[in-house]
């Protein structure tokens, strides 16, 4: 149950003693008598503190990989680690190299541009490409990237990454989720790592693809940095869909005492990409690389002038067993949108996390307790939207008709502010079974405004206007979450959790209605004082197994069932003469589906553990409907697929040569809301050769993507009724590619 209320007052006051009362709750822990060891206890590094402390996995040394493996077993629900090592032996576009082979995850690139299509157990289903993300929390090193008006992707640079976290659902609790989909830590390299003076790497090939990356990391006494810079360009598959970026990212770390370690983070990234719209299921089949003749006469395109994200992250080590990390986040992201009008967008956030780890002993073993608080403000907001042209009907040719080019349609500002405070707690009350247990408190504001023009007219022509109004809401809310895991054999574990989730629209989805749309009835008040959109909530329970064995080596699978109320969907407010889509909440949905996963040796020489075969698989099962909506019933939720299959067969050679053949397989899915249209089932096929001696300082690969050179549809914005017919509504994937990339790595 949640309790809401409106209000026209930004609850700043509320929120500031909130954040003060959970400060002064940890520092209370903080200052609480803790286990001061025995002589002879190994103090934890507090690099490794730093990790631990917000909730992050710790990976150290070589074996990235299965250190990461043995703590993830601590987390009774599903969960992945990506060694960024494995990323790098072929193509590093965009984060769908990534994420890719993690179950349970669908993340596609259309374009070959930053803006995938990302989802996590059917999180953000009415979203397409190019959107802001929503239903995860995304983070860098433990600190959020997302904040109350969604996510922004253009700092998701996949080079200079050491490893991510995926963290599924409720799994991502102890990050400050309270998301459906969880949460993705990208864990950044620093100076400690096997960093060099120098590291270049440039790869390049198909469709005008060129992207290059310098790197430098190195330590030096109490200090430590790492700092990476990459540019590319790529004319694009399609036509209108070329694009370019350039980045720096860095991290700078300053061990204070034996005790105390800060670091100092920056990212800034700027890009430019043509958009090419959507095409049909035909097309896609038949002419993947045209793009929508409209977008090509509007010269359409997404502009990231330049965006910022630093930060820094203080951890201080207290005795044997616990520690304080307190992390500050300012993000700033300008964006600008060319298509039929010109929408220019700003957003500043500032966002805090605080965490408290904890070991006591209960019922003789280890009782680990975290507290923690992540915040997140929204400083700055606001949006202009500007005529461009219009086209003729019937033709590609634009032309000013009614308002002239560059006229003012509308400026807006949106607010938003998030709070998550949240404790956990993990025991062992009988030897092998842990029992997890935990809760947060969630304050949630959103504000918006339209400030020009001062009024809308209620029907066209009609002379009538009605004033525009500020809408505000603020609410408090919870979420909870429960977990077992029993240790069955010192290789095989079994876990199930339930959890509530809770999500709130982006703050500026609540003026998603067309700026300079004159509509009547309902959509009136709705354009003018924005939609009240209430915050998704979720029931969500989950069980599974993972371990390894002789046949299957590291494997897991679970299976989860939700029970979502309000999901937040897309929904038509007019049909004709203008189709208009708004933000809305659906009637009760559910998701729920099975996620498996698994990688190990088929064969390895005698005598020879360099040489071997290897394969992985993540299979994914998804079943997202409605309950019993009066208009469509128990209808699936379109854009995602039912089956989304990834597999890889790996031959590696002791002298550092591998080669690899690889499939990415998806059943059909649903286009609409009605389920009237499907996209086509599709299976495609890829290869790696390449040359990475463990000591050498160079290596090398040629990547080939979709050999088959098939046309498919890779994502999809979801409309409300298709009405059985092929429109415009569906993003290809890349054709058959080829892409070359070579590293060096230069001191030490």
């Amino acid at each position: 149950m949640s309790l809401e209320f409106e209000s026209s007052y930004k609850p700043k006051a509320v929120l500031t003693v909130f954040h003060a009362t959970s400060v002064l709750a940890l520092a209370a822990c903080w200052a609480a008598p803790a286990y001061a060891g025995q002589p002879g206890d190994a103090a934890i590094p507090s690099a490794e503190a730093d990790a631990e402390a917000a909730g992050t996995i710790i990976v150290t040394g070589t074996s990235v990989i299965e250190t990461a493996r043995k703590q993830i077993q601590e987390i009774p629900g599903g969960a992945g680690i990506v060694d960024q090592a494995d990323v790098e032996k072929g193509r590093v576009l965009t984060n769908q190299d990534v994420l890719a082979f993690q179950p349970g995850v669908y993340a596609q690139s259309a374009g070959g541009a930053d803006g995938l299509k990302i989802s996590i157990r059917g999180s953000a289903v009415n979203r397409g490409t190019n959107f802001f993300r929503t239903g995860i929390l995304f983070q860098f090193d433990g600190l959020p990237v997302t904040g109350p008006g969604g996510t922004p992707y253009e700092l998701f640079e996949p080079l200079g990454l050491k490893y991510t976290e995926v963290l599924r659902g409720a799994n991502g609790f102890d990050q400050g989720s309270s998301y459906l989909g969880g949460a993705i830590n990208y864990v950044t390299r620093t100076g400690r790592d096997d960093a060099r003076l120098l590291e270049a790497r440039l790869e390049g090939g198909s469709y005008g693809y060129l992207k290059g990356q310098v790197a430098s990391g190195g330590q030096f006494g109490k200090f430590d940095y790492y700092v990476s810079g990459t540019y590319s360009r790529r004319n694009g598959y399609q036509t209108q869909s070329a694009g370019r970026s350039f980045g720096v990212l860095g991290n700078l770390g300053i061990q204070l005492t034996p005790n105390i370690e800060t670091r100092f983070y920056v990212r800034y990234r700027e890009t430019t990409n043509e958009t090419p719209g959507s095409l049909t299921r035909d097309e896609i089949s038949n002419n993947p690389r045209t793009a929508d003749p409209l977008n090509v006469a509007r010269d359409a395109k997404r502009i990231q002038p330049g965006s910022w994200w630093i930060a820094n992250k203080t951890t201080f080590t207290l005795g044997d067993e616990s520690q304080l990390s307190v992390g500050f986040v300012y993000h700033d992201y300008p964006i600008d949108i060319r298509t039929q009008n010109i929408a220019k967008w700003g957003y500043t956030t500032l966002s805090g996390v605080v965490d408290y780890t904890r070991t006591d002993t209960l019922f003789g073993r280890d009782s680990v307790t975290r507290i923690g608080l992540l915040t997140a403000d929204n400083t700055r907001g606001w949006q202009k939207v500007y005529n461009r042209y219009t086209i003729d009907p019937g033709t590609t040719k634009p032309h000013v008709s009614g308002l002239p080019a560059g006229a003012l349609l509308r400026t807006s500002t949106y607010d938003g502010a998030d709070r998550n405070l949240h404790i956990n707690n993990t025991s062992e009350p009988l030897s092998g079974l842990k029992l997890t247990l935990g809760a947060a408190l969630l304050n949630i504001y959103r504000a918006t405004k339209v400030t020009y023009p001062a009024s809308y007219e209620t029907v066209k022509g009609s002379g009538i206007f009605l004033p525009t109004e500020p809408y505000s809401r603020s609410s408090w809310d919870y979420t909870v979450r429960t977990g077992l895991q029993y240790a069955v054999t010192p290789e095989v574990q079994v876990y199930g959790n339930f959890s509530r989730s809770v999500e709130p629209a982006n703050d500026w989805s609540h003026l998603s209605t067309a700026a300079g749309t004159f509509v009547s009835g309902p959509a009136v008040t709705q354009a003018v004082r924005g939609l009240a959109l209430k915050d998704q909530t979720a029931w969500t329970g989950e069980i599974g197994a993972r371990g390894n064995s002789p046949i299957l080596g590291h494997w897991e699978i679970s299976a989860y069932r939700a029970w979502v109320k309000n999901e937040l969907l897309s929904v038509v407010i007019q049909q004709t003469p203008t189709l208009i889509t708004a933000e809305s909440n659906a009637t009760p949905t559910i998701h729920q589906g099975i996620e498996a996963g698994f990688e190990t040796t088929l064969w390895h020489a005698p005598n020879d553990a360099g040489t071997n075969i290897t394969t992985r698989h993540a299979y994914t099962y998804s079943d997202f409907h409605f309950r019993k909506d009066a208009q469509w019933d128990q209808n699936t939720l379109p854009s995602l697929p039912p089956h989304f299959y990834q597999g890889e067969l790996t031959f590696n050679h002791k002298s550092g040569f591998y080669a690899s053949v690889d499939v990415q397989a998806s059943s059909a899915y649903y286009v609409d809301y009605a389920n009237s249209f499907k996209t086509r089932a599709y299976a495609i096929f890829g290869g790696t050769l390449g040359y990475s001696p463990s000591d050498s300082d160079w290596s090398a690969f040629v990547d080939f993507r979709n050999i088959g050179d098939k046309g498919y549809v890779a994502a999809v914005s979801p409309v409300f009724n298709a009405a059985g017919l092929d429109g415009r509504r569906s993003n290809p994937g890349d054709g058959f590619s080829i892409i070359g990339g070579i590293s060096v790595k230069l001191g030490r």
